[in-house]
């Protein structure tokens, strides 16, 4: 029972029974009876407030007869038979969130890490959790540590960081066989943060960064790769199709001629094995054929 809940039943059932005690004193008839009444008031207020309880609607109480298990009540108003019955324990039925976290424990590759994680439970049997376990929920989060240490001693560093959602699934699965006795379920886990030294996290980078070069050179090792053979079934295509390689050839020139200002320098032999010396003898005619400058002051 919390304490605002006993104290304000405690006033009232006081205040009545001083009330009433009062009035009876009134008609007592020597001093004595009215100092009996008195007492007699203050005990049966006593006795009136120590058999209420408030439950609130999310939790049970578990009720005890001279020390054994009576059942479990909740909801509302609850009436004890004073000096017989007591409220052993008030359990909450609500989901309750825990933090809990494993220091600087070792992985199975021999890494020393930090793990951060959060545990959902609830209780669904509230008989268990007051009658089988003391401090049901301090023992919950000793066997969730408990549970983490063990599952990160078996998985490597790699396994923690890539695979949570397995390692959350294992360490409900261990933890919510480890509550059931006591009536505890548990709903899910989750890991919040994996902490590794700072050494470690830079010789992990440098990998990455090594592992990232490797896989850049051999995808340009297969890019050339596939070039060469593109090559080559080119050259087979225009070893035995000369008129093909002369198309070539020409839109190579005329992709070169589009830049207004471009200069593209063809060595002769190229001409002639491309068949384009008639161009170059073109060209020649027409710079023979131009007018020549000639110099002021003569006839």
């Amino acid at each position: 029972m919390s304490s605002d809940t006993g104290l304000k039943a405690f006033v009232f059932f006081l205040v009545c029974a001083l009330a009433g005690a009062s009035g009876a004193a009134r008609f007592a008839a020597s001093p004595a009876q009215a100092a009996l009444l008195w007492i007699g008031g203050l005990v049966l207020a006593g006795l009136l407030a120590s058999s209420i309880r408030l439950i609130a609607q999310w939790e049970r109480a578990v009720v005890l007869t001279l020390g054994r298990f009576a059942g479990v009540r909740g909801r509302g108003l609850l009436i004890l038979w004073p000096l017989v019955q007591s409220v052993a324990a008030r359990i909450d039925l609500r989901t309750i969130t825990s933090t809990f976290r494993a220091e600087q424990a070792i992985t199975g590759d021999t890494v020393p890490v930090d793990v951060d994680a959060v545990l959902f439970w609830r209780v669904i049997d509230p008989e268990k959790a007051a009658l089988e376990v003391a401090a049901y929920d301090q023992a919950v989060g000793w066997a969730a540590q408990t549970a983490l240490r063990d599952v990160i001693g078996r998985s490597t560093l790699a396994d923690i960081l890539s695979g949570r959602e397995k390692i959350d699934a294992l360490l409900q699965t261990i933890i919510d066989g480890r509550t059931e006795p006591w009536g505890v379920r548990v709903e899910s886990v989750e890991i919040r943060d994996v902490k590794i030294p700072a050494a470690l996290q830079d010789a992990m980078s440098r990998q990455a960064q090594a592992e990232r070069e490797r896989q850049a050179r051999i995808i340009l090792g297969e890019s050339e790769t596939q070039i060469a053979a593109k090559f080559m079934e080119a050259a087979a295509l225009y070893k035995d199709n000369p008129a093909a390689l002369h198309l070539r050839a020409m839109n190579m020139l005329y992709e070169g001629m589009k830049d207004k200002g471009s200069l593209i320098i063809v060595p002769s032999s190229a001409l002639e094995t491309m068949n384009l010396g008639v161009l170059n003898y073109a060209a020649m005619k027409t710079q023979a054929d131009a007018p020549k400058p000639t110099s002021n002051g003569q006839g």
